[in-house]
């Protein structure tokens, strides 16, 4: 009776432990997210205009690969037109340090409309703005900000 037990306990032991659920393999897609969020930090040059975005920001990198639209889905000159009016915004509230928070906007962008950035700074710049303002509860101009 006694060996009938314990060879009872003993399967019952394996059936619990072999009914885990499997641990999923890590696919490459979750391994470059994963290293995104230790990299916080996102440096945009244009090499032609010799200008340079430096974005510090936790969380930004792994936000922008994993939820922002893809390159390509807005034109160049939405982006532009997009990015000028947050400047704006943006700069407004770092002149105006006693009604909006300095920690949040802390210094001027220089961003000029007649320079053509590249498509690949005004995407970085566009993004961050959505970023930020879904991330910190702002808003930079008339538009809802969404993804």
């Amino acid at each position: 009776m006694l060996m009938k037990k314990i060879f009872f306990i003993l399967i019952v032991s394996v059936f619990i432990l072999n009914c885990k659920t499997p641990k999923t393999a890590s696919t490459k897609t979750d391994e470059h997210l994963e290293s995104l969020k230790a990299n916080d930090t996102v440096k945009i040059t244009n090499e032609k205009v010799e200008y340079e975005i430096i974005i510090i920001e936790p969380g930004f990198n792994f936000w922008l690969a994993s939820r922002a639209r893809p390159k390509g889905f807005y034109s160049q000159q939405f982006l532009e037109n997009r990015n000028w009016l947050y400047v704006m915004e943006w700069n407004q509230r770092v002149l105006q340090p006693q009604r909006y928070r300095t920690d949040l906007y802390e210094l001027q962008i220089d961003y000029q409309q007649d320079i053509d950035y590249g498509y690949e700074v005004n995407y970085m710049l566009y993004n961050y703005f959505i970023y930020f303002q879904l991330t910190y509860n702002q808003r930079l101009g008339p538009f809802v900000p969404r993804i």
